[in-house]
């Protein structure tokens, strides 16, 4: 048995498929059988044109012909008779091998177009590299695991998923996550449970101890993965299994029921959400409203900035979709752990505390302006709440502010609609100097959503993504605890209300505490919410403050985790 972190409930049972980047090394050799290596080029090429026909119709059939377009370029990239033409003569001309002949070619083409004044020529570059290293790839035999056209369920094992992997795999196949790092806030963990599949991560080397087709049973709660169990164990998960989805059909009963405590107080229970076609996961589990959309997921998985239309159809397809219910919007929040290589952002020493989210919008503000004005004319189709991310001073924010007013002018000089009147403004509060001066930013903003995540780590000086300190990773930490009712106390002096958008939302054994403090909003994984529903229908509020209270005393984060139990269990 292996012990990982539990990072979205669940038993899984099933095949794995174990992910792994081959790095593709090309070395030159003399051929003599020049017709064999022409030979050898063509069939990588049509294999390459098979598997991207695949996924463009794959694409263009569940999210439309404009988000398969980019690989309508990448099949002309393949048919370029002079980019074939100049390898093929390569081959020829030097007698060399297919793969020698074809990375250089590649790399003559890149230069030249990224050496190009026109941005479209440029960006060609990025295309020219991603199809060439498919055929490199083909011809030297590297294995590639199409996650787009996975045809069987399986349990996808891997050292971690990107974003990209994440968006392109069949969702409809990959019954759960495993992998070698991670925590319960890294990427590959939050989206398991948007995607209500059980996953357990940081488990070390497991893509070394498992290999493709050996049967995998997990437990999401509990972090512990057994490989090729035998008969008996694979009974007991299946009954365990069982077991667990008989409690999420129970969860149905607190369906279509408002968030109340005993007391009447009313907690509103909102997801999270990534792209337009997470908004059916929401419904699904009743959710009264979308608490964060991370809009950076219509960034990535591409090669160019989206457009004001694009992302305009997004905005509008959620709050449409809502129906009237709210919908915060969290404007582009990038660099860090999510990266856009066509946006050329230098390698920083340490990323986190970078350039990333509002400092890279208000300076590049042609990016931050086709955002905004994106959202202002979605506004006219729903509840619209815009919110900044990584705010870490009064200036940042009123700048934000000043840039929305340019936007408006603009809109309004283009005879453009939007709802002047019914927008609410608010802001993340990530960093330990918004928290200090929270009072004074409640002045400015609707509203506050604390996004525990980044908060943590920024308080605990913990990276979230280092194994070996994941456990100083602590949202039980007495001075994270302290610092939430700081800004929950400073919104409401200003008649403000608070959200949180980070996953100790979600946790079960957080959310008396935070209930106690005073939230108003929680915005987690939708799987999340109906057992958040079902356990606040069981508490008093007036209880919960003396429990806060009480709590806020302690020294220990152990202490708080022991007295959270004890209270559970009562």
């Amino acid at each position: 048995m292996y012990k990982g972190t539990a990072a979205s409930p669940g038993i899984a049972l099933g095949k794995a498929l174990v992910v792994k980047n081959s790095k593709i090394v090309v070395n030159r050799r003399n051929i003599s059988n020049i017709e064999a290596e022409v030979e050898i080029l063509r069939k990588a090429i049509d294999t390459s044109i098979d598997e991207l026909t695949r996924v463009k119709e794959k694409v263009s059939k569940e999210l439309g012909d404009e988000e398969a377009e980019i690989f309508t370029e990448h099949l002309m990239v393949l048919e370029d008779p002079e980019l074939i033409g100049s390898t093929i003569s390569k081959i020829i001309d030097e007698k060399v091998n297919a793969d020698y002949a074809l990375n250089e070619i590649k790399e003559m083409f890149i230069d030249m177009f990224e050496a190009m004044d026109n941005q479209y020529m440029r960006e060609r570059a990025a295309d020219i590299k991603d199809v060439t290293n498919r055929v490199l790839r083909h011809i030297l035999g590297i294995k590639v695991v199409d996650l787009a056209n996975i045809d069987e369920e399986v349990v996808l094992i891997a050292h971690d998923l990107t974003p990209s992997d994440t968006a392109t795999m069949n969702k409809e196949k990959v019954v759960a996550f495993l992998t070698d790092v991670g925590g319960r806030t890294s990427h590959t963990a939050i989206m398991a449970r948007s995607l209500e599949i059980a996953a357990v991560v940081g488990l070390n080397d497991i893509t070394a101890r498992v290999k493709n087709g050996d049967y995998v049973v997990f437990n999401g709660e509990t972090g512990e993965v057994i490989i090729n169990p035998d008969e008996q164990t694979k009974r007991i998960y299946i009954k365990l299994k069982e077991e667990f989805e008989r409690y999420r059909r129970n969860l149905a009963q607190v369906k279509g029921h408002k968030s109340v405590t005993k007391d009447i107080r009313f907690i509103e229970l909102a997801g999270n959400i990534g792209t337009p076609e997470d908004v059916e996961g929401l419904l699904k589990n009743d959710a009264e409203g979308v608490g964060l959309y991370r809009t950076e997921f219509l960034y990535m998985n591409r090669d160019t900035l989206p457009t004001e239309e694009e992302q305009y159809k997004a905005y509008k397809a959620v709050l449409e979709e809502m129906d009237g219910k709210p919908v915060i919007v969290r404007t582009l929040d990038i660099g860090g752990d999510k990266e856009l290589n066509y946006l050329d952002l230098d390698k920083e020493m340490n990323p986190s505390l970078g350039y990333r989210a509002i400092r890279i919008c208000l300076d590049r503000v042609d990016l931050f302006k086709t955002q905004l004005r994106a959202l202002a004319r979605a506004s006219m189709h729903g509840k619209l709440r815009v919110m900044f991310p990584m705010i870490s001073s009064l200036d940042e924010l009123l700048n934000c502010k000043k840039i929305i007013k340019e936007v408006m002018k603009e809109l309004d000089e283009e005879g453009i609609v939007y709802n002047r009147k019914d927008v609410e403004i608010g802001m993340m509060i990530e960093v330990p100097s918004a928290v200090m001066i929270s009072d004074i930013l409640a002045k400015h903003v609707d509203f506050f959503s604390i996004g525990t995540n980044d908060l943590i780590q920024y308080t605990c000086a913990v990276d979230r993504m280092n194994q070996k300190i994941h456990h100083l990773y602590d949202q039980f930490h007495p001075a994270v605890l302290r610092m939430i009712k700081i800004v929950i106390d400073n919104a409401h002096k200003e008649g403000k209300w608070v959200g949180m958008c980070g996953e100790s939302a979600g946790n079960l054994k957080m959310i008396p505490l935070l209930l106690g403090m005073g939230i108003d909003e929680l915005s987690m994984s939708p799987i999340s919410i109906l057992p958040a529903r079902q356990l606040i229908k069981t508490l008093n509020y007036d209880d919960m403050k003396e429990l806060a209270d009480k709590v806020l005393c302690l020294g220990t984060s152990d202490e708080i985790v022991e007295y959270m139990d004890k209270v559970l269990k009562k």
